[in-house]
């Protein structure tokens, strides 16, 4: 996206950024969260075990499928000009509804929230992100994440 200026930042509250680029989650993605994490929970990582659950294979960890908030907003997300840096404020609510099947591919559906002047030349930016998988009417998850820019 490109830049804007910081006095239109406000404007954007209650925009739809639209949608990310699908992307595959593979079983290669989902053992090597396993192995950053040590979240080797048979669901995950089994294949064979995890067949004879109700999800019928692997699926992706909750958490891995958050931490592709980065990745999948950079291109919805807007910039303010004069952008030092942003970070990872946390988030307001955060609710996993349908596990990610591996094989699956996600995107990333993003509204814009709420914009705040929080100090002078730190704005903070809520966005509703809404985890869509390809095919199945119901969202990974639903988050409400907060951002920090600093210009």
């Amino acid at each position: 996206m490109t830049a804007i200026p910081v006095s239109e930042l406000t404007s954007l509250i209650g925009k739809d950024m639209g949608h990310s680029e699908w992307l595959q989650i593979d079983q290669e993605r989902v053992n090597q969260f396993a192995e950053c994490t040590g979240d080797h929970q048979f669901i995950h990582i089994d294949e064979e075990k995890a067949k004879q659950t109700p999800f019928g294979g692997t699926i992706a960890h909750g958490f891995l499928s958050l931490s592709l908030l980065p990745a999948l907003s950079a291109g919805l997300m807007p910039r303010p000009e004069g952008l030092k840096m942003a970070v990872n404020y946390g988030m307001d609510s955060l609710r996993f509804i349908q596990p990610v099947r591996v094989g699956s591919r996600v995107r990333l559906h993003t509204t814009i929230l709420d914009v705040t002047e929080k100090n002078p030349g730190q704005w903070l930016m809520k966005a509703r992100n809404t985890l869509e998988i390809e095919g199945v009417d119901k969202p990974a998850f639903i988050s409400e994440g907060l951002s920090l820019y600093f210009v």
